[in-house]
């Protein structure tokens, strides 16, 4: 019997990440192409078909050994058709992605949020292994969330499920957010926003090492707090608390056996692991916090088409 194989697409802001990969997990190719923005993103489609129609001349498979092709983007997507509602860092807005791309490459298209491809990626081969109920937080410019429950990707009444990035958090005096808001999870947690409260926090602080900084970075941020550097130390421990509620809260309606973070913030390791840990059972539902274990994500940039291929074996008849 042939082999079958499913194709990844990872589409952001700056490149789209694709990858081969067989039902057994092997990634058999993966590389990155740009992403062409200009005239609100009306290129893109057909740049990924020409991308994987190189890459399987190049492989000399046949696309009659193709299941399909799992997608996720950045934005609101209709995950029945593909129909992308906004992606503003795309620039797409209505935009019918899935059903452009079927008909482009000839092959089944399913579409996704990417952060629950993220997730669906950890859950088949990253630190979410054959997890039945699963948090993926991906923290990074932005902040992201997928969700497993009762092991199948949640995306709601109109895709907006795991939106967890969109969680108020501030009630007043929030910094505004991308989706029109203010106080959102994203403008407290992300790396934006520790950057962002660092530049505010330490002019309270002037002999903090922060202050020396011309192009500061979440990063130097964590670096500075670990040599007790007292305005970093602040900012972390308000972001880690807000974080830490935020998950709480999530445990108490979805239950997971597990919470996984990925994205740059969490190359923080276990400085950002431990206290987040203790943040987290100071608010959380006593039982609930008993089934869940914390852990950081272990694919990296490969979730996302991971996860894509995860979305094809999940949906192909």
């Amino acid at each position: 019997m042939n082999e079958k194989y499913c194709i990844g697409a990872d589409i952001g802001g700056t490149t789209i990440k694709l990858a081969v990969i067989s039902t057994e997990g092997e990634i058999i190719k993966k590389w990155e192409i740009h992403t062409d923005t200009s005239d609100r993103g009306k290129n893109i489609t057909s740049d990924i078909n020409i991308a994987i129609n190189d890459a399987l001349d190049e492989l000399h498979l046949h696309k009659s050994s193709i299941l399909g092709i799992g997608a996720g983007a950045p934005g609101f997507v209709d995950t029945d058709t593909g129909y992308i509602n906004e992606a503003i860092n795309i620039g797409w807005k209505d935009f019918d992605f899935g059903i452009e791309l079927k008909e482009l490459t000839g092959l089944p298209v399913w579409v996704d949020n990417d952060a629950n491809l993220a997730a669906l990626g950890e859950n088949w081969l990253g630190a979410g292994r054959g997890v039945e109920n699963l948090i993926a937080v991906t923290l990074g410019t932005g902040v992201g969330g997928g969700i497993i429950a009762n092991g199948e990707v949640l995306n709601g009444a109109n895709g907006t499920a795991a939106e967890i990035g969109h969680m108020t958090m501030k009630k007043s005096g929030g910094a505004p957010c991308n989706c029109g808001r203010t106080g959102c999870l994203e403008t407290e947690t992300s790396a934006t926003a520790i950057v962002r409260k660092a530049k505010e926090t330490v002019n309270q602080y002037p002999a903090s090492t922060l202050s020396e900084l011309e192009a500061m970075t979440a990063r130097d941020v964590f670096e500075a707090a670990d040599k007790g550097d007292p305005a970093a130390k602040e900012v972390l421990e308000d972001v880690i608390d807000t974080l830490g509620l935020a998950l709480s809260n999530l445990t108490v309606t979805i239950n997971p056996n597990k919470i996984v973070l990925g994205g740059g913030v969490s190359k923080a390791g276990e400085q950002l692991l431990k206290p987040l840990k203790q943040a987290y059972i100071s608010y959380a539902l006593p039982r609930a916090a008993e089934a869940c274990k914390f852990e950081l994500a272990e694919l990296g940039n490969d979730a996302g088409v991971i996860g894509g291929a995860s979305l094809v074996k999940q949906y192909y008849k």
